[in-house]
């Protein structure tokens, strides 16, 4: 049975990482310190026994002990959403730096592969398009958005370090936007933000003109892709994201049609630095993981609208 630490267990990410590394066999250790994460997305594993599952609370900027065999660390502990990393500006940096360093030594002491979540962010608001493995991107360092940018710019270049001086096996995932069940309501990023409004009836926040472009990925098709690529031989960057791009302003209107809503669409000023073209190149992928996403965009948020309909009565009611 492969033993797996998957830290950010808890989040939306994490938690479907869970679940599949469990279904695939392996004993699961769940890390995580619940700043962003809800122990509500795991709750359903608790049940199952100590050999298959186990929940860690703990910071992974501080030092990392597990004891016993590890085969695998799933890196994917940071603030992801752009609410979270904005009001937490401090902790995003120290997750991709001091955090990055403490799986990686724990990979290292342990014989272990690592699978760093990095991101399509690492592009920054891109001058090529779509944006391939091999482009740099176009980041700025000081402004409010290069906190999670520069984070996960600095996690990859740490990950390749040890790779290359220490030999620990790695890997490193660049997610494009991603979604389904279990993110959080109204956590910044346009779906569940979009989502909440429509279902409450209320207008649709746009920012700019809403001309601005993003690729959605369904995450069981994301999930897939991760695991390929943990098992590959791929120690380079890799995008996984869905290639289907749609207007920000498209895709409110989407929502609503889907929701049934009378809700309207109200703008807002851009904020810095928002990327105004987002959209993998997935060549690598589909070559090296034979892999491509497989749940059209409309299947998905259908498939997605049942937990954002249960997480409205709910906020409703509290």
């Amino acid at each position: 049975m492969p033993r797996t630490l998957i830290t950010g267990g808890a989040g939306f990410l994490g938690s479907h990482l869970c679940d599949r590394f469990i279904a695939e066999g392996h004993e699961v250790l769940c890390m995580d310190n619940l700043v962003t994460g809800n122990t509500d997305n795991i709750a359903h594993l608790f049940e199952r026994p100590d050999e298959q599952f186990k929940f860690i609370h703990h910071d992974v900027t501080d030092y990392i002990h597990v004891g016993g065999e590890l085969d695998y660390v799933l890196h994917f502990a940071s603030p992801a959403s752009p609410a979270d990393y904005l009001r937490l500006p401090i902790q995003t940096l120290k997750v991709g730096a001091l955090g990055t360093h403490k799986a990686l030594g724990l990979a290292k002491a342990k014989g272990a592969r690592l699978l760093l979540a990095s991101t399509s962010e690492v592009y920054g608001d891109p001058l090529v398009h779509p944006q391939p493995e091999d482009y740099w991107g176009n980041v700025n360092p000081i402004g409010s958005r290069g906190v999670y940018d520069e984070a996960k710019r600095f996690a990859e270049a740490i990950t390749m370090a040890y790779q290359r001086y220490h030999g620990v096996e790695t890997r490193i995932v660049r997610i494009f936007n991603t979604y389904g069940p279990h993110m959080r309501l109204d956590d910044g990023r346009a779906l569940p933000t979009f989502m909440g409004q429509a279902l409450r009836g209320e207008p649709l926040t746009v920012y700019g003109d809403g001309s601005q472009t993003r690729s959605f990925c369904y995450v069981d098709d994301l999930v897939e892709g991760i695991y390929r690529l943990l098992l590959s031989d791929e120690n380079e960057p890799v995008n996984i994201g869905n290639t289907e791009e749609i207007t920000i302003k498209a895709f409110a209107e989407e929502i609503i049609e889907l929701t049934d809503s009378g809700s309207t669409i109200t703008y807002e000023p851009l904020p810095q630095d928002d990327p105004q073209v987002r959209e993998p190149d997935i060549s690598k992928a589909q070559r090296t993981l034979d892999w491509a996403p497989q749940v059209e965009r409309r299947d998905g948020l259908r498939k997605t609208l049942d937990y954002f309909q249960d997480a409205v009565e709910a906020s409703t009611t509290a």
